[in-house]
């Protein structure tokens, strides 16, 4: 932490006042914490807008689970707030297929890169929850006016959640789509392979909609593989199709897109919830209504020339570290004040402490977990 500060402060001027002195210590004190959003960034040039939409998720995905322990996931606002949004984690394929170079190569290769980035820190991440989640099963203590589940290891067969980190799933559901998707391009049993390819992507839907009708029977949450797959590919063709339209064209297609979500969000609407390949309302809206909020959404704002919003594209690019350990942090959080005989069930306070705690924490755990490679899936490539 102390070393990020002092890079912050290398790449600022000392401020001065009109008499030529040094400005006061707040003032240096909030350049250096501003600076430390700004300047801790890798060297490549990156795209604000997708880092912008990325943080965005992050903030509400954090909400999310925060605002459900402290019991207010029901009231009227939030789900108004959940019913506009419901599209964030289909944002996550889409951008990862927005900018994946190639998915063919060497199967071995590929694969031994996606466990690496993914697998590995879905496990270790899960597993950490889970020693926190267990090592509070000796107290016995209710968690709010239930008692704690009892650890079955069925849970994690079925859903390929970790008791004490069930966001983790997500991190096993990209690492199938990723495979599932080298595979496909891999076929070439029918010619041409990009209509073949292009048939068996366009399926993905249908195929993710029947498992919903047969009670998703596939393991490990892996029916929600396919619908990734398709907004995966989603992303791919949209980045093809914007870097041949025109700026002017690009903004008109993308405003008239974000408009007909608007109306259709109301007159038509429908939710897909990936976690649990859920679909809510009309299935056919909420797939409708994803698809175009997310072309019309990142179409619009990469066209729009946005300047780099600092806490929430910091958030957003160091994503992964936000969304592996907020999540045992709210464990924690969560069951010591219930061992000292407090209950965050039902108290705003708390939900404020928590978000500080949370974000605070994570910010502050972000260049730690960057630097080991199992726990952020940052390795170094060979040469």
């Amino acid at each position: 932490m102390v070393v990020a500060f002092c890079k912050a402060r290398q790449g600022t001027k000392p401020m001065r006042n009109a008499n030529g002195h040094r400005g006061t210590k707040r003032k240096r004190k909030n350049i250096l914490f501003l600076n430390y959003f700004r300047n801790f960034a890798p060297m490549k040039e990156r795209n604000h807008t997708f880092d912008f939409l990325c943080g965005i998720c992050i903030i509400r995905m954090i909400c999310l689970h925060t605002i459900t322990f402290c019991g207010h996931k029901d009231d009227a606002w939030w789900l108004e707030v959940m019913g506009w949004s419901f599209f964030f984690m289909c944002f996550f394929f889409f951008k990862a297929g927005y900018f994946n170079k190639t998915v063919s190569g060497d199967t071995k290769a590929y694969v031994t890169d996606k466990t690496k980035r993914l697998l590995i820190p879905y496990v270790v991440w899960g597993t950490i929850g889970f020693i926190i989640y267990a090592f509070y099963i000796p107290f016995e203590v209710e968690r709010y006016h239930h008692p704690i589940e009892p650890m079955e290891w069925s849970h994690l067969w079925r859903t390929s959640s970790f008791w004490g980190n069930e966001p983790v799933w997500f991190l096993f559901s990209f690492w199938a789509a990723y495979i599932l998707v080298h595979f496909i391009k891999k076929i070439h049993i029918v010619k041409p392979i990009s209509v073949f390819q292009t048939v068996v992507i366009l399926l993905c839907p249908l195929v993710s909609y029947w498992l919903w009708t047969q009670e998703n029977p596939l393991p490990m949450s892996l029916s929600n593989v396919f619908m990734g797959v398709f907004f995966f590919n989603m992303g791919r063709t949209w980045r093809w199709l914007i870097e041949k339209m025109e700026r002017r064209t690009t903004l008109w297609l993308s405003g008239v897109l974000i408009a007909a979500f608007v109306v259709l969000n109301i007159v038509w609407h429908g939710e897909y919830v990936m976690s649990t390949n859920l679909f809510r309302g009309n299935p056919w809206a909420a797939f409708f209504n994803t698809m175009i909020i997310l072309i019309g959404l990142s179409g619009f704002l990469i066209k729009l020339p946005l300047p780099r919003v600092p806490v929430i594209n910091y958030i957003g690019q160091h994503s992964m570290v936000y969304f592996v350990a907020h999540y045992p942090l709210l464990q924690f959080y969560r069951f010591t004040h219930i061992v000292f005989g407090h209950s965050i069930y039902g108290h705003w306070d708390d939900f404020i402490v928590l978000l500080v705690f949370v974000f605070g924490l994570c910010t502050w755990l972000v260049p730690y977990v960057e630097k080991v490679p199992w726990l952020s899936g940052r390795w170094k490539k060979k040469n």
